[in-house]
């Protein structure tokens, strides 16, 4: 039986899995190198471990923006201009496609999770991802559509700059000395950390609330780590969106309930 070794290439983690039949049967997780060396070292070995004969092919989920397998210049990841599907294909030849992360990730929840035509998917990490699932189908507009995470919010600054990983780390360090997330600041249940989670939180429902109004989905989709924080979380979320919500309706917001929409996504580029 064929196989698929799917990567997940985000600023935070690398994941790769070794996928059959949309099954995952190996996977791999590794902190994201700082520098393209380590990156791509990191990328091969674990490639390898995972190749066999009976792989027909490499698919990859990258942060954006892509053009033509090549990674132009991610905000959080260090391989600018890199082509990545060439390096791939030179190295292992076998078939190798490209896409961004997000996107991946809606095709996954599209197929196996919430298996809606018209929704939004966010992929909350380091940055904001965004895929867009319009009549089942992907929206890439003219090949860079879907970066959802730098709609622009408050004076300049971008939705993924508001609510992302290295923004909260940092609001957390100068409140806190020490740098947390927001599974953190929900365990610390104090005043301060209550005030950042108001902070954070407002900005990711005036994102969620503006894209609700742009392209009225069927639901909302979010996913990544946090969405380990449950339903307390997602409650803050639903009613920060809600305020920027114009429309005569409540849209759905759900937590993605695939455990690597990431990988599973990047698998079903190989066709």
């Amino acid at each position: 039986m064929t196989k698929v070794i799917a990567v997940d290439l985000g600023g935070t983690n690398l994941r790769v899995s070794l996928v059959q039949n949309n099954k995952i049967l190996k996977y791999l997780k590794e902190k994201t190198p700082k520098t393209k060396e380590e990156l791509v070292k990191l990328l091969f070995k674990q490639i390898d471990s995972l190749m066999d004969k009976d792989v027909k092919g490499i698919g990859v989920a990258s942060a954006g923006p892509l053009i033509d397998g090549i990674i132009k210049n991610p905000p959080n990841l260090p391989l600018k201009n890199y082509n990545i599907k060439a390096e791939l294909r030179k190295r292992y030849r076998v078939k190798v496609e490209i896409g961004n992360d997000a996107h991946s990730v809606a095709l996954a929840e599209a197929k196996f999770g919430v298996k809606k035509k018209n929704f939004i998917i966010l992929t909350l990490g380091t940055g904001v991802g965004g895929g867009i699932i319009i009549d089942g189908k992907p929206y890439e507009g003219q090949g860079f559509g879907g970066e959802m995470g730098h709609i622009i919010l408050d004076n300049g600054k971008s939705f993924e700059k508001l609510v992302g990983w290295r923004y909260v780390k940092e609001l957390t360090k100068k409140a806190f000395g020490k740098e947390l997330l927001i599974e953190d600041l929900i365990k610390i249940n104090n005043k301060k950390s209550r005030e950042l989670l108001t902070k954070i939180t407002n900005y990711l429902g005036q994102g969620i609330g503006s894209l609700i109004n742009v392209f009225d989905p069927e639901v909302v989709v979010l996913a990544g780590g946090v969405r380990e924080t449950g339903s307390f979380y997602l409650n803050m979320i639903k009613k920060e969106a809600k305020k920027y919500s114009v429309l005569p309706k409540t849209t759905p917001i759900q937590w993605s309930k695939l455990d690597h929409p990431g990988t599973l996504g990047a698998s079903l580029l190989i066709d």
